[in-house]
């Protein structure tokens, strides 16, 4: 039984109050036909806790004071807000604690950005995995806790085996069927070596565009064979250092067109000198610098990119633009705290455009040639740039009119 949830409030509304519904980036290709889902994912949904503005890492036996704090869903949740602030359908099945975090997430995920929860599950007696976050030269140190979600005719105060994953085992969330997820356009698998998942193949045979990022493989293995479901990918897009380990290469871009045999789109994300990628069915190579921006959080930015990537090829855009606009939101979420409420929404981005072709030292005519593909997507931006984002922390009252 899913207990009555009680209302949490989020601080202030969202930054642009929902303005990534203005644009439906795939709103000339929609027919009658089509799945009610756009994107298709699943994973573990962590309240993360963020302290930014340290000077350096915490010294054992001292106190660090931050500069910023703050707080807001995180894991899984940071790869689907940014699908639906772009204005994609997003579909998560995930398995949230009835504590007040998990409470929160949910409310945040489903009321504050729309995401479609009807996969996921409240889990009676079981509390919410929690990820703090530290902040501090341009990188972050990571914090977690969490257990395994229990079977749901397990008594949650029982002893579960964790498994191979390490005793986070959410996925598949209870009472989510997995094992046939719903008809969509595209799913979002995050690749674990040796720990295939059978909902990968059934999404890719029921014709969903499957994209894939991977983690740190902490086996030191970095093998291809590993990870048997990124046969059925569509794009895999892991960064510089996972790619040339899991191919044996030195060079990141190397390691594109080497995974370009596996994938029909190799995606290496390169850092600051932005990213590359090779189309292994036609050969088109495409490379796209970072744009400079000063870091505040890097929490979530790679998912934001993939998001931004996943967005370009369900609306068909030539491989560069895709790269393009990927590096771009992932460029404007590390400017704000937060992984998930960091994802930019297209007023946002509008608003960004509109300030960056009047922008000393901006080159207007190479800004132009780089991103004039968004010309005709971006609405008139409603506020001017820098926006004031939401404030991301559980406990605010909204303010009472006087």
């Amino acid at each position: 039984m899913v207990p009555v949830r009680r209302r949490i409030t989020t601080g202030e509304p969202a930054v642009t109050e929902r303005d990534n519904d203005v644009v439906d980036p795939l709103g000339r290709l929609r027919a009658p036909t089509d799945p009610a889902c756009d994107v298709f994912l699943t994973g573990t949904v962590f309240l993360d806790i963020i302290f930014t503005g340290l000077d350096s890492a915490p010294v054992r036996g001292t106190e660090s004071w931050a500069r910023g704090m703050g707080s807001s869903p995180g894991g899984v949740a940071n790869m689907a807000t940014a699908l639906a602030r772009l204005g994609l359908r997003t579909s998560l099945a995930a398995a949230f604690g009835d504590d007040h975090y998990g409470e929160y997430c949910w409310d945040a995920l489903e009321q504050g950005e729309g995401i479609d929860l009807s996969l996921s599950r409240t889990i009676a007696g079981w509390h919410s995995p929690v990820t703090v976050s530290m902040a501090y030269e341009g990188e972050r140190t990571m914090i977690s806790h969490g257990h395994a979600a229990p079977p749901a005719d397990v008594d949650p105060g029982a002893d579960v085996d964790p498994g191979a994953d390490g005793g986070l085992g959410i996925d598949p969330p209870v009472g989510a069927p997995l094992a046939c997820p719903p008809h969509s356009r595209a799913a979002v698998a995050s690749l674990v070596p040796c720990q295939p998942e059978d909902w990968v193949a059934r999404a890719a045979r029921s014709g969903a565009r499957v994209f894939a990022d991977v983690g740190w493989d902490d086996t030191g293995r970095w093998d291809l064979a590993a990870l048997p479901d990124l046969e059925h990918c569509e794009a895999f897009l892991p960064n510089a250092a996972e790619a040339m380990r899991y191919t044996r290469t030195d060079c990141p871009r190397a390691a594109a067109r080497a995974l370009a045999d596996k994938v029909r789109y190799a995606v290496v994300t390169l850092g600051s000198e932005g990213a590359y990628a090779v189309d292994g069915a036609t050969g088109e190579i495409a490379e796209v610098p970072a744009i400079q921006v000063a870091a505040l959080d890097p929490t979530g930015a790679g998912d934001v990119f993939v998001a931004g990537f996943v967005t370009g090829t369900l609306a068909g855009w030539p491989l560069a633009d895709r790269l393009a606009f990927a590096g771009l939101t992932a460029a404007l979420s590390v400017q704000e705290f937060g992984g998930s409420l960091s994802a930019p929404t297209w007023g946002e981005i509008a608003a960004w455009w509109q300030q960056a072709q009047r922008c000393d030292g901006q080159d207007p005519a190479a800004l132009r040639a780089r991103y004039a593909f968004l010309e005709r997507l971006l609405p008139v931006p409603a506020r001017p740039w820098a926006l004031r984002r939401a404030v991301p922390t559980i406990g605010f009252r909204p303010a009472r009119a006087s």
